[in-house]
């Protein structure tokens, strides 16, 4: 079976919170907050591929998401001193360049070049 994922949701425990997060810290942009009064929900703007979501949820996501962005090494001097960081930036073995970071509710974010 072949598959084609377009959307994925990591949960926290608070949306305004996250979202500025997200947006102050890591330069994502939120758009579509669900719903538009007391939103529970909100995607963030995506090039290609899935679209990437936080939703309020007391259950930890246990997952991690992996975003291609274009200058890895600019972000990794971004964001080093200001978040929780799981894997250090590193050359993989499979031709890649990588860091893993963790969000305020422990939901693990890895950023790579290609």
């Amino acid at each position: 079976m072949k598959t084609r994922l377009t959307h994925v949701r990591a949960n926290v425990k608070n949306l305004q919170k996250s979202i500025e997060w997200y947006e102050n810290v890591i330069g994502f942009a939120a758009e579509a907050p669900y719903p538009s009064e007391n939103p529970v929900y909100v995607s963030f703007e995506f090039e290609e591929g899935a679209c990437f979501s936080i939703m309020v949820d007391e259950k930890p996501s246990l997952g991690r998401y992996n975003f291609v962005v274009d200058d890895v090494d600019m972000l990794w001097e971004k964001l080093k001193d200001k978040v929780e960081i799981v894997e250090p930036i590193f050359d993989t073995p499979y031709g890649t360049r990588k860091f893993t970071i963790k969000d305020l509710d422990g939901n693990e974010l890895g950023f790579c070049r290609q």
